[in-house]
């Protein structure tokens, strides 16, 4: 993993040296705690900042045979590690193997691979170098030369963290986003019912219909915006356009706040209305939106039982895309209320289909306004990312692509920017030397350093 790590050709080693490495990262979409980096938390040693919460470390380490006591479970730390070196060996051809060693070559100077061998001297060195201030959260931030984070955050959140940050002086911008999906998840009326308690709570609205349900998830939206959201995510299986009624989305709220279960198809009338109203919220206040469709979650009952979601229970599904996404966007472009947007795909035969869909909406107000997303989770490994890069290539405008992000719970993910720039790096310039596109450095170098960050910049716009 030397400096050329991914860079098969001269010009792909140009292109990432000279232009790709220089730039800032924008990682506008992620899942780090904003309380950790408020507090500036110092961690005690490797498995708290690398393991804990790393759900794909998870679902290695089970592959590999390891008992959940040491994933999750109550093992001591140094076990947990322990366990982590003796997987990773095994982890060759899977994109945690290249992430791991980049993370200990990036932040603590490691070269030696990670092995049962190596596991206690790389454990001492890493943990020595976590005591100090160098390394606690901010520093590591930045250390990765990070320009702009955001969170994602609940409307129900108080994001008193984000003020925090910023009211420290805090150079790195960081900003919540907006994800309401417990604003609409009527499954469960028991549970939903709960969070518009504390919905009311929050906002300070009285609810008690469907209208001032309303009243108090625009509260909420505007105070996000106030505290410098322009950003909102929807982790969602597919797109979701049924047909209502505002009267019946009214005696749905009705039904709901009775304590009584829902139809299948009133459950798909109340999301539908639901999204089309936040996708209405986000053009007002000209913020943009992203999708995130085609996970299939929490797929193993018995683990889930015990350990909870995100816990690295989740696969790739195979839902209907292609209608419900143009119904629902087509309905907010109709009313010349359809915001930026980005979509995410999950199943990697999605590509194309996501790829043309955006397209289908370009109105020419804003360059790239409809964004087919960065490769995202499975899909967010080299051969991922080049599939979703040709498809964006063929099919789109891959020079106004706003470029990747870690979507990560850990401060150390930070080098998938880097994995994803070298990659970038050599699908041009492999295209450079087979003579598919022309030999100028300048443009393709600008075309890369925007890529990277000034397309991401200048698409969200934060103030």
């Amino acid at each position: 993993m030397d400096e050329n790590f991914l860079l098969q050709t001269e010009t792909a080693q140009k292109l990432y040296h000279q232009h790709a490495a220089k730039m800032p990262v924008f990682d506008y979409h992620c899942h780090i705690p904003p309380n950790e980096i408020a507090e500036d938390k110092q961690f005690e040693n490797m498995a708290q900042i690398w393991l804990y919460g790393d759900h794909y470390k998870w679902r290695a380490m089970r592959a590999n045979g390891v008992d959940e006591r040491y994933c999750t479970g109550d093992a001591s730390d140094w076990e947990k590690f322990e366990k982590w070196a003796e997987t990773v060996p095994n982890t060759l051809r899977n994109p945690l193997y290249h992430w791991t060693h980049l993370e200990l070559k990036r932040f603590f100077g490691i070269d030696k691979i990670l092995n049962p061998y190596t596991a206690k001297e790389i454990w001492d060195e890493c943990n020595a170098k976590l005591q100090t201030p160098e390394y606690s959260v901010r520093n590591i931030i930045h250390m990765a030369h990070v320009h702009t984070i955001c969170t994602t955050d609940d409307p129900v959140d108080s994001l008193e963290y984000h003020r925090q940050i910023k009211e420290s002086g805090f150079e790195v911008s960081v900003l919540p986003a907006w994800r309401p999906d417990k604003a609409m998840a009527v499954e469960n009326t028991i549970l939903f019912n709960q969070y518009v308690d504390k919905l009311a709570e929050v906002s300070g609205v009285s609810i008690d219909s469907y209208t001032s349900f309303m009243d108090a998830i625009d509260a909420r939206h505007r105070f996000f915006h106030e505290n410098g959201c322009r950003l909102s995510d929807h982790g969602l299986e597919t797109a979701i356009a049924e047909d209502y009624t505002e009267k019946e989305i009214r005696d749905i709220f009705e039904k709901i706040k009775g304590g009584n279960d829902l139809t299948k198809l009133e459950i798909l009338k109340f999301k539908s209305c639901m999204l089309y109203e936040f996708g209405i919220m986000d053009h007002a206040r000209g913020w943009t939106q992203q999708f995130h469709l085609g996970a299939v979650r929490n797929n193993s009952t018995r683990l889930f039982t015990k350990l909870g979601p995100d816990t690295g229970l989740d696969s790739i599904g195979d839902f209907e895309m292609a209608r419900p996404l143009s119904k629902f966007l087509d309905k907010l472009d109709m009313e010349n209320k359809l915001a930026k947007t980005i979509i995410y795909n999950l199943n990697p035969r999605d590509n194309e289909l996501i790829a043309t869909m955006m397209g289908n909406f370009q109105d020419g107000s804003v360059p790239g306004k409809m964004q087919f997303g960065s490769g995202w989770w499975f899909l967010d490994q080299k051969d991922g990312m080049e599939k979703q890069m040709n498809a964006l290539s063929n099919l789109g405008l891959l020079s106004r692509f706003v470029g990747m992000l870690t979507d990560s719970r850990s401060f150390l993910s930070y080098p998938r920017h880097e994995y994803f720039r070298r990659t970038l790096c050599n699908l041009i310039g492999n295209d450079v030397e087979n003579g598919e596109i022309p030999n100028d450095l300048e443009l393709l170098g600008q075309m890369v350093e925007n890529i990277c960050f000034n397309n991401a910049k200048d698409y969200f716009n934060f103030e």
